[in-house]
């Protein structure tokens, strides 16, 4: 199934919800969702790279891992995950691993973007999947920004 713009905007608006709750958290305030075909979110996390102290931790790779689980395989054909920030390299390339359909992300990111990389597809796994960007851009980013200030305002 396609989904349509007013889709996107539903299923980013839960994203966005998971970013709230790593915001209060104290985690860089970044959420993720998959959705399979049906349109039935499978998956849900928010950044926990702090809590888990690790880099796996990121909220596409939670997701994703909940969503595998969920449906009992790690092969996600014909599912999204909409994400609040462009992946990085790490996350973009299990998205290509785990085959899914498409990504649908918010802000873009200036620093770690997968976008950045001068290798950014692996067609050993999957032809091209379809990118999204810029669905709940201005909330995302937001919400980054206000993560962000905070930090430094503490930091002195």
């Amino acid at each position: 199934m396609i989904f349509d713009q007013k889709q996107h905007e539903k299923f980013m608006q839960q994203a966005l919800v998971q970013a709230e709750k790593a915001f209060k958290s104290k985690e860089i305030p970044i959420g993720a969702v998959v959705v399979n075909e049906h349109g039935s979110i499978i998956g849900r996390a928010h950044n926990r790279v702090e809590a888990q102290l690790t880099q796996a931790a990121h909220a596409e790779i939670l997701a994703l891992t909940k969503a595998s689980k969920k449906i009992g395989n790690w092969r996600l054909e014909h599912c999204w995950l909409y994400v609040t920030l462009e992946p990085c390299a790490m996350c973009i390339n299990l998205v290509l691993l785990s085959r899914l359909a498409g990504v649908v992300f918010g802000a873009p990111s200036p620093l770690f973007g997968y976008s950045l990389d001068k290798n950014p597809h692996l067609p050993l796994y999957k032809g091209d999947i379809a990118v999204i960007p810029g669905i709940g851009d201005k909330q995302s980013a937001a919400l980054l920004k206000k993560f962000f200030n905070i930090r430094r305002k503490s930091r002195g």
